[in-house]
């Protein structure tokens, strides 16, 4: 039995105690008795272990190779580059990257992620890289693998195989979940239809769906408003993702207004990569020149579930980023202005529950009595100094046990102004 005291512990307003059975949580309070060893957390807040998301595991720092630039640092340059790129990759090149790339998200904090992986291939060589990097660290991090088809379910054909034909492949290897990204097929008639497939896939298999969708400017690119409305036919809402969605925050106000009354009808979840999209977007505007972003702040006050993801770590796509979701949390607060006095107690939820609930994990994770002991320690005494100072996570814990914990921070000099 271990019991950590001296907690602020997020969503425990009256608790300072945790107390640790066999790997689960068996009590939160305060007194709550003797334990084998007692950990002293020094006031520092707990919270579930953060959630990312969306990442691509299999690009992991795939732009910093020298036959890989992105030029126009465009997001579909980024594609045509990739498609070269892959072909020359081994499964065993490509388990190395997402080995490299899972260590330094875990490093961090992280213990869930949703892997966005590319099964444009004949070969699935991602899609297997990925799967068994997901069985074989399963017990010290939660990986979903999506099957996504990079350059499309119909615009894509090679050795005879459709994007399409290898989705569902990837869904007969294991993937969890079914991708898309109708707006990179070559018209919006095969988007709609690649939406539907998604969606008939997903019930044939009984998958998830995360699919990219709207990952544009334009905003004509309304596959958001088909996916929910499949989702919706089939009793699926909530069991789809949307992630990006970023016309979504340049379409009309009206058409907005409208399909926030259906997102909520069929509780479909929306991802942000605010990172990622500040970069990539609006590259063809002058000034103004818009945020890129979805409209997180209107689903926060509308209940519509929204996480946020890293996306990339220096890849085609993205050149930086290091898998630290507090720095997408930072960035996502200030890009979507979620700064009111009620949103710093609940910002957090944006890379923990809200993430948990759209892999539909909820009975495995939180801050609850008879759950997995999974949290993190961050540096700092409560939710708004954490998000204020973009503190550090200084401990991770997995079942009761530690994934890492670090030293405080020590100064040879201390400022001395009086």
């Amino acid at each position: 039995m271990k019991k950590f005291i001296n907690a602020t512990i997020y969503g425990h307003e009256d608790a300072t105690e945790i107390l640790v059975e066999d790997g689960k949580f068996k009590a939160f309070g305060t007194d709550l008795g003797d334990a084998d060893e007692v950990i002293d957390l020094e006031g520092r807040l707990v919270i579930p272990p953060y959630v990312d998301s969306h990442l691509h595991l299999d690009y992991y720092m795939t732009g910093k190779t020298d036959e890989a630039k992105n030029e126009t640092g465009t997001l579909f340059e980024a594609i045509d580059i990739w498609n070269d790129f892959k072909k020359g990759t081994t499964k065993e090149e490509m388990k190395e990257r997402m080995y490299q790339a899972v260590h330094d998200v875990v490093s961090y904090g992280t213990q869930y992620i949703r892997a966005q992986t590319d099964c444009t291939d004949p070969n699935l060589t991602g899609i297997k890289a990925a799967l068994e990097v997901r069985d074989e660290l399963k017990d010290k991090v939660t990986i979903q693998v999506v099957a996504f088809p990079q350059n499309g379910m119909y615009s894509f054909e090679e050795e005879g195989k459709t994007g399409r034909d290898l989705v569902e492949e990837a869904l007969q290897l294991g993937a969890d979940c079914v991708g898309g990204i109708p707006h990179n097929e070559w018209c919006r008639a095969d988007g709609e239809k690649a939406v539907k497939e998604i969606v008939r896939l997903a019930v044939e298999y009984d998958k998830l769906i995360d699919v990219h969708c709207d990952e544009t400017d334009d905003t004509h690119a309304r596959f958001v408003e088909a996916l929910n409305a499949e989702a919706m036919r089939v009793g699926r809402g909530d069991l789809t993702t949307a992630s990006h969605t970023c016309s979504f925050g340049s379409v009309d106000d009206a058409y907005a207004f409208r399909m926030m009354g259906l997102f909520r009808q069929s509780g479909i979840n929306f991802v942000a990569c605010p990172t990622e999209n500040l970069f990539l977007q609006a590259r063809q505007d002058t000034y103004p020149k818009r945020r890129g972003l979805t409209r997180v702040k209107e689903f926060v006050d509308n209940e519509i579930n929204v996480a946020f993801g890293q996306d990339s770590i220096v890849d085609l796509w993205y050149p930086a980023g290091n898998g630290n979701m507090m720095n997408i949390l930072d960035n996502g607060i200030h890009a979507a202005q979620l700064m009111r006095e009620e949103d710093f107690p609940r910002n957090f939820d944006l890379i923990t529950y809200n993430g948990a609930k759209l892999m539909k994990i909820e009975d495995e994770y939180g801050l609850d009595e008879g759950k997995p002991a999974n949290f993190i320690v961050l540096d700092a005494p409560d939710a708004f100094e954490a998000q204020r100072n973009r503190v550090e996570c200084m401990a991770s814990i997995r079942e009761g046990e530690y994934l890492f914990k670090k030293q405080p921070r020590v100064y040879d000099v201390e400022v001395n102004l009086k």
